[in-house]
């Protein structure tokens, strides 16, 4: 039987009196000091780290533990010595709601200028549960890219087509959506409200939807609901990938992101070897301007409205180096990321 993968990251909010006895353990312990930003104390040992932040809220403070060996570290001095209980592989059992039957939603490509924007509602329930944990399926930014695609193809046919909903927003609907709504949080609820619609309607007793909170208020979302969302339970909150649900539908929606870069690559760079045309994804990667700008002056500006998401402030840098501005796109390209239209000329 195919070992599971291990988890190698947990954060943990901790009182005064668990900081004084994790202070006790790093400093007993046969640890290495780091120097991390922002934080009181952080330690490195055998392939793991610990890090105790200062920013204080309600009297706690935020324990971050990263690494292979992160879990020992959990299991075997951090449960015992400062937690004083046994969570960890525990957590169906003290809290049942983590695999009983409800639905997750989270979305993909938000951030990145080429490409769709993905958001997946996925629904999962105790048998599904645990076939996903046999597949590997957790927050998708834990897993490669590589990784992503063969556990989302797998996964899909898992929960086969009434076990989750999409919306996919490739960069032409993207913009005019952006040019409609111009706020990056309302066209989210949007997208998150219309899947967990579609999985609801598949899924009907579907009591109860997980969601990754994107906006400051939980009210965005909810008011882009119609009925069958309005009648569930919408739980928001950040960080949500850990529930089973939301991991599945990080999973999906960033494996068909990627197979949408893959395809933009395969036009962009005809054919080239397949590790030279890769899309470069993120917005700040200098690649990214390099390849618009090629684009753009091969194709002309226009090419950006299909390719990318064309409010974000790297198309005014690719259009200043190629001697353009927005006013030669569409109209609906010449709104920004403050919701402003640029004035074209004439």
């Amino acid at each position: 039987m195919e070992e599971l993968p291990r988890k190698t990251s947990f954060t943990y909010e901790l009182t005064a009196d668990q900081q004084e006895l994790l202070l006790g353990v790093m400093l007993s312990g046969n640890y290495r000091r780091r120097e991390v930003p922002y934080s009181l104390w952080s330690i490195e040992g055998d392939r793991f780290n610990a890090t105790l932040y200062e920013k204080e809220k309600h009297g706690r403070r935020k324990l971050c533990v990263q690494g292979s060996k992160a879990e020992d570290f959990v299991l075997f001095t951090l449960e015992p010595k400062v937690l004083m209980s046994a969570t960890l592989g525990y957590e169906e059992i003290l809290d049942p709601e983590l695999v009983s039957a409800h639905a997750g939603s989270d979305e993909s490509g938000k951030g990145d200028y080429f490409g769709p924007l993905v958001v997946c509602c996925a629904y999962t329930d105790e048998r599904l549960s645990a076939e996903m944990k046999k597949l590997g399926i957790r927050d998708c930014k834990q897993m490669t890219d590589k990784a992503v695609l063969a556990a989302g193809a797998k996964l899909r046919a898992l929960l086969g087509a009434d076990g989750y909903s999409v919306v996919k927003l490739g960069p032409a609907a993207y913009n005019r959506l952006y040019a409609k709504m111009r706020n990056i949080n309302r066209m989210l609820a949007w997208a998150h409200g219309t899947a967990i619609e579609e999985l609801l309607e598949k899924k009907p007793g579907c009591g109860r939807v997980v969601v990754d909170q994107f906006a400051p208020t939980e009210a965005t979302i909810l008011r882009a609901l119609k009925a069958r969302g309005k009648a569930a339970k919408i739980v928001q909150r950040h960080k949500a990938e850990s529930d089973i649900a939301v991991a599945a539908a990080s999973v999906v929606a960033r494996e068909l992101f990627v197979r949408a870069c893959l395809d933009m690559g395969r036009e962009c760079f005809g054919e080239r070897e397949e590790t030279e045309r890769k899309i470069p994804l993120g917005s700040s990667d200098p690649k990214v301007r390099e390849l618009a700008e090629s684009m753009v002056k091969a194709h002309g500006p226009t090419w950006l409205m299909n390719h990318c998401k064309t409010h974000f402030q790297t198309t005014d840098k690719v259009l200043a180096a190629c001697g353009r501005s927005r006013d030669d796109l569409p109209p609906e390209g010449r709104i920004t990321s403050k919701g402003k239209e640029t004035n074209a000329a004439g």
